[in-house]
């Protein structure tokens, strides 16, 4: 039987650069070899393309910090002719440039199949602040934020609820978000995933400070409700038919589970399946294909949300329309306690974009 020809995309340049790498690899380590003839691709942090040359069946997982041998890198000359030779494209890419939306309307152009959500998906749910105004339309309880606008002149915009930009000193909207919400908060660019640049404020001195934090990453920054809640995540996979999988719950050994305790504190883990009543995680699941339909998601997605250890409330936090392939990575984990083993996973994903 003739392989498919799969290019798999990784590196990239955004913040998430790092962890694509890690995902990237894992995901060539895991591909039947004898079911696909592997094309990688690495992207650099400066924006150039290269083809990672090295013998797929010798490609090992990488660690966090770790780049790809300069060795086996050899410069595309054509970029678009290498990708249209290929049957079906991977793009193993987190943050921008790989999961807003940029390299989904490449690929779109130039009339190859990929594997993930598509590009209003993919740019909405980049988004946080978009996402949450399609969650908001479809009746997804939500934690209380507000949105505020950086400027060129480092001055801020605060955006009200009727989408009214009001140009307000930092100290101003503290104010307002103290009033309005109350301490904790945490704060996030609003196009930044990994939790790159996301802080935990309890008052109005760390909040100012926050803002100028997340500011450095998106000139949108959201400013969310702080939930004493658990962090639990689902899994959805399909492009009609969407199946989702058990619930997963993550257990930050930080204060909270940012950048630092997702891929380096080794004391940061998951259970799978979370350990919640199975009521409230069956509503998880309805709730995150749900969310994944609003969102025009496609191929796959992990949706996170929050349930109030008090009042066991659903919230829901955001969707990831490529989520890690790391081997600690929740998305495959969550397949693999499903009955769907990653090989098997991969699969999947790419057959059912070749249908």
């Amino acid at each position: 039987m003739e392989k498919i020809k799969l290019a798999v995309i990784f590196g990239g340049q955004s913040t998430e650069h790092n962890v694509s790498i890690v995902s990237g690899s894992s995901v060539l380590k895991n591909l039947n070899k004898e079911k696909y003839e592997i094309y990688p691709i690495y992207i650099s942090k400066e924006g150039t393309w290269y083809h990672y040359n090295k013998n797929v069946n010798e490609i090992d997982i990488f660690e966090i910090g770790e780049e790809p041998e300069e060795k086996y890198l050899q410069e595309i000359e054509d970029v678009i002719k290498k990708l249209k030779e290929q049957d079906i494209v991977f793009p193993v890419l987190h943050g921008l440039y790989g999961e807003d939306g940029t390299i989904q309307g490449l690929l779109e152009l130039i009339k190859v199949p990929y594997v993930g959500c598509k590009v209003l998906a993919s740019s909405v749910c980049m988004d946080k602040v978009y996402s949450k105004i399609i969650f908001e339309k479809a009746n997804l309880k939500q934690a209380k934020y507000i949105v505020i606008n950086k400027q060129k002149n480092e001055n801020y915009v605060y955006v009200n609820e009727e989408l009214e930009h009001i140009n307000m000193p930092i100290q101003e909207i503290c104010k307002i978000v103290e009033k309005n919400i109350g301490f904790p908060v945490f704060v996030k660019p609003s196009n930044s995933g990994s939790s790159v640049g996301v802080s935990k404020a309890t008052n109005k001195n760390e909040l100012k400070i926050a803002i100028e934090k997340a500011g450095k990453y998106d000139k949108e920054i959201l400013v969310e409700q702080g939930i004493n809640a658990k962090e639990i995540e689902c899994a959805v996979l399909g492009t009609e038919n969407i199946q989702a999988s058990c619930v997963g719950q993550a257990l930050s050994a930080d204060d909270f589970y940012d950048y630092n305790s997702k891929y380096i504190n080794v004391e940061s883990k998951t259970i799978i399946p979370a350990q919640i009543d199975e009521k409230i995680a069956n509503q998880i699941r309805k709730e995150a294909i749900k969310a994944f339909k609003a969102v025009r998601g496609s191929g796959l997605a992990r949706v996170d949300f929050f349930v109030d250890k008090t009042t066991n409330e659903i919230y829901i936090n955001e969707i990831n329309t490529m989520p890690g392939f790391t081997n600690i990575s929740m998305y495959p984990k969550l397949w693999e306690t499903s009955g769907k083993e990653y090989s098997k996973l991969l699969d999947e994903l790419i057959e059912q974009e070749l249908l």
